[in-house]
């Protein structure tokens, strides 16, 4: 790009008028910036945006979070998914609270559970304005498009590591963290995926793939291959109680989450059981399709159950206080309104 400084300039005029105005940007504390970025982690920003600001009104700062159980962050998270993240923040908040002085650096920052290098360099971009250049999905639309590169990329990671050099000859120095919200609000709500909003974008003059009228194709990656998976689960309720299946604390995605069991861990083949839900789902290249039956294990089964210290009898009125994975939750508010 030629002209880079007309580039920066235009863009953050752009943002400073059009900018969405979000929770985290009205008062860009610290701790407010650092729950945002774990929380639009592989999340959606307008669905983040209720779980930020019930997280904010519990735990208002990195010491109240510090204090907080476990079992209390991950319920508040319920829903979010990739529960590590929740993980990572708490024990990032009782990192911080022992440090003497908080780094400023984007290295320094990567020392620290949970954070990355696109995380580093946004933390501290917008509030040490450390001039670090975030890259991420967004930003990678926009600097492929504008520099029209045809490249075809196996995943995002490779797409992120080749635009990482672009991305720092590009970075405003003078106001990193607004160059670096703004190159991702450009990403989120302009330069689109599919059907990029041209007309409205400010800096589409300085655009080499508009100019070629190959921004629908750009950027290119390969195709993933997409995996299926089938798991029947059980609806086992005996009186006002649930049977549970709690995942066991060295859990690589739930740990600690609770989930429907699965028919494998209770029934043996060819006992009774009736469909009485099929739910389809997608955890990034997976697609997964869970039934779950309605069954009634024999007294033999009772016992089995009984000693198996991963299924849990939860009373229905006690659902409310576990955490359990956002679509369980969902499909077992389902299955009890029919049943009422």
């Amino acid at each position: 790009m030629k002209n880079l400084a007309a580039f920066r300039k235009k863009l953050g005029r752009w943002y400073d008028s059009q900018g969405r105005a979000l929770p985290w940007r009205s008062k860009p504390t610290l701790y407010r910036t650092v729950v945002s970025e774990f929380m639009c982690q592989q999340t959606r920003i307008d669905t983040a945006i209720p779980y930020f600001l019930s997280w904010i009104k519990l735990f208002p700062n990195f010491k109240i979070l510090a204090k907080a159980k476990e079992e209390q962050v991950l319920k508040l998270w319920e829903g979010l998914g990739y529960y590590q993240r929740a993980r990572n923040l708490h024990r990032l908040a009782r990192e911080i609270t022992e440090l003497k002085e908080i780094p400023t650096s984007a290295a320094d920052w990567e020392k620290l559970p949970g954070v990355g290098r696109y995380t580093a360099a946004a933390i501290t971009s917008i509030i040490f304005e450390t001039p670090a250049a975030c890259v991420d999905g967004n930003v990678v639309r926009v600097l492929s498009r504008v520099n029209n590169i045809e490249k075809e990329f196996k995943n995002n990671s490779e797409a992120v590591g080749f635009f990482r050099e672009s991305a720092d000859r590009l970075l405003d120095r003078r106001k990193p963290g607004r160059h670096n919200q703004a190159m991702m609000e450009l990403g989120a709500t302009v330069c689109l995926r599919s059907g990029p909003k041209c007309s409205r974008c400010p800096v589409s003059s300085f655009c080499l793939a508009h100019r070629a009228g190959t921004q629908d194709s750009i950027p290119r990656f390969r195709s993933r291959q997409i995996s299926t998976a089938r798991i029947d689960r059980l609806w086992v309720r005996l009186d006002d109680s649930l049977l549970l299946h709690q995942i066991a604390p060295n859990g690589r995605r739930l740990a600690n989450i609770y989930e429907l069991p699965i028919v494998d861990d209770i029934l043996a083949n060819g006992t009774e059981k009736t469909l009485i839900k099929r739910a389809k789902r997608s955890i990034s290249n997976q697609r997964i399709t869970e039934s779950i039956y309605r069954c009634r294990p024999g007294k033999g089964k009772q016992a089995d159950i009984r000693q198996n210290s991963n299924l849990k009898w939860v009373s229905i009125d006690g659902l409310d206080k576990i955490t359990l994975s956002g679509p369980h939750r969902r499909w077992i508010k389902e299955i009890l309104t029919e049943d009422v």
